[in-house]
């Protein structure tokens, strides 16, 4: 798909994927590259502007992540962020130090109203607007050609400009939601300085990938893994448009799932359903209550059901024969994750990318490599899937699995479908509205109760809601206490089991938003 583009080169910052969403959603296509990337090979991509990200090193300390001069002489206009402004002062002669004040969190920022990247904010009356600023080390003086832009009473260079070379520097970061003006100063950026028209939209990406899809595979036998959960979702249909019944998708029933849910994806991508596509479901949960029993450990439940699942996969597989493609709903975090850069590992990723060893094909297809989960969405409501499935919350791949704290057991199952169900039709009731994922989780805590003047030893239920732009950090929801009662009573009511909940108001970090 011919289209522009604008390129993210990667420092190490937290941010990256972000920066490349923000972009996105001013229908600009942008990519994440390492800061390894070869000069020639950004003259091959020839981008419309480059986005340097942030990073936690000291530009001057010996072995920083920088990149060659020359980047600057290709005449591409440049943004530096946070570490990537003081790459961009450092390399051309400015001088950056140790801040005598750091600054993190919210900053009261001075902008020149006059630059192009910040035009048409809205500033207060003496031109200043709230920032997200965390950097210890600070431009002390601009580069040559270069002029402050921005400043704090600790900040001199709060952002710089060089208006003939269009190469611009905030030490804040545009893409956080904190930043008041950010996504403004963006679209400043990739419109009136890089001269972007804003060509990426989900109907041309939707009618472009059918038709590669269709002219790569053939003829070919096409086999998918389908989860029900978006990204799977969105993948199968896009292959079905593309070559109808040469596609089978193997549905994976592990028990885990939601209350009725198997039986929802059965309903759309069944023999009853719009798609043309063989589809095979596999119900499998007995199988899996007999491998989780007496396993309490996270990470070995996680590897559990993720291993069990590839070999209920490969048996369908080779019932079908020879396949030529295997389908992935691999996205494009799951691209930069796996690719740049080294993150810690806080709890293993279930996905098909733990490939089969015994099923035989000749490539991969992975349509929405490309695409963050918003744009999933977006190509999933171009392709007429119900929204009940587009607008799913995020599942984890082992599903109640790592919502149910301790061993996992048919019972306990159970109890954890009828709370979270039970807490999800009250919260639709109530007509709360912009929760990034809200769920019950089973503890693994029993405590005494009296119900009906009889002594009870029961379970207590964890309720859960974030809200959150990115899941990268998430905040505790303000449900409102007469739902949160409603709920409570109900749960402790119908779901036997139980006689305690509870809601949790961890944040993320510290925590996660799974509970394992």
């Amino acid at each position: 798909m011919d289209k522009e583009l604008v390129i993210v080169l990667d420092f190490g910052g937290q941010y990256n994927q972000l920066i490349a969403r923000r972009v996105r959603e001013c229908n600009v296509y942008c990519e994440v590259k390492p800061y390894t990337i070869s000069i020639d090979e950004i003259k091959e991509l020839n981008p419309k502007g480059i986005i340097f990200t942030g990073g936690p090193n000291s530009v001057y300390a010996e072995g920083s992540p920088n990149y060659q001069d020359e980047i600057y002489n290709l005449g591409i206009p440049i943004l530096g962020i946070c570490y990537g402004s003081q790459v961009v002062a450092y390399s051309l002669g400015g001088v950056v130090k140790t801040a005598p004040v750091s600054e993190y969190g919210y900053t009261e920022v001075t902008v020149d109203a006059r630059s192009v990247l910040f035009k048409n904010l809205d500033l207060d009356s003496d031109n200043k607007t709230v920032c997200w600023m965390s950097h210890t080390d600070y431009i002390a003086e601009c580069p040559s050609g270069f002029k402050s832009i921005a400043n704090t009473p600790n900040c001199p260079v709060a952002a710089m400009e060089n208006e003939e070379t269009r190469i611009y520097a905030t030490q804040f970061h545009p893409e956080v939601m904190h930043t008041k003006e950010g996504i403004r100063m963006l679209r400043n950026f990739v419109f009136d300085v890089c001269g972007c028209t804003g060509d990426w939209k989900m109907d041309s990406f939707v009618d472009t990938t059918i038709t590669q899809l269709r002219e790569r595979i053939g003829d070919g036998k096409v086999l998918c893994a389908l989860s029900g959960g978006v990204d799977s979702s969105v993948a199968a249909v896009l292959l079905s448009k593309a070559i109808g019944k040469q596609l089978t998708c193997v549905f994976v029933d592990h028990g885990l799932l939601r209350k009725d849910e198997g039986d929802e994806v059965e309903e759309v991508f069944g023999p009853n359903g719009p798609y043309e596509l063989n589809f095979i479901r596999v119900n499998a949960q007995e199988r899996y209550y007999k491998k989780l029993a007496g396993v309490t450990e996270p990470e070995a439940k996680r590897k559990i059901i993720g291993e069990e699942f590839i070999r209920v996969f490969e048996e369908e597989a080779k019932k079908i024969g020879k396949v030529d493609f295997l389908v992935q709903g691999t996205i494009y975090p799951d691209v930069i994750e796996s690719g740049l850069g080294k993150s810690a590992v806080i709890k293993s990723h279930h996905n098909v990318g733990g490939l089969p060893d015994v099923v035989e094909f000749k490539e991969i297809v992975e349509p929405l490599r490309m695409l963050f989960k918003d744009e999933v969405r977006k190509a999933g409501r171009e392709l007429g899937i119900p929204d009940y499935l587009v607008d799913r919350q995020p599942f984890p791949g082992p599903g109640l699995g790592i919502r149910i704290i301790g061993e996992v057991t048919e019972e306990k199952v159970k109890i954890v479908q009828e709370a979270d169900f039970i807490y999800r039709e009250e919260i639709k009731k109530a007509g709360i509205e912009g929760l990034g994922q809200y769920f019950a989780a089973l503890t693994n805590m029993r405590s005494v109760g009296v119900m009906g003047d009889f002594r009870t030893y029961d379970y207590a239920i964890a309720l859960r809601a974030v809200n959150t732009s990115d899941f990268m950090t998430a905040d505790c929801s303000d449900i409102p206490f007469e739902v949160l009662q409603k709920v409570m009573t109900r749960i402790i009511n119908e779901v036997d089991g139980v006689n305690r909940v509870m809601y949790d108001l961890t944040s993320k970090p510290p925590g996660t938003i799974e509970f394992e």
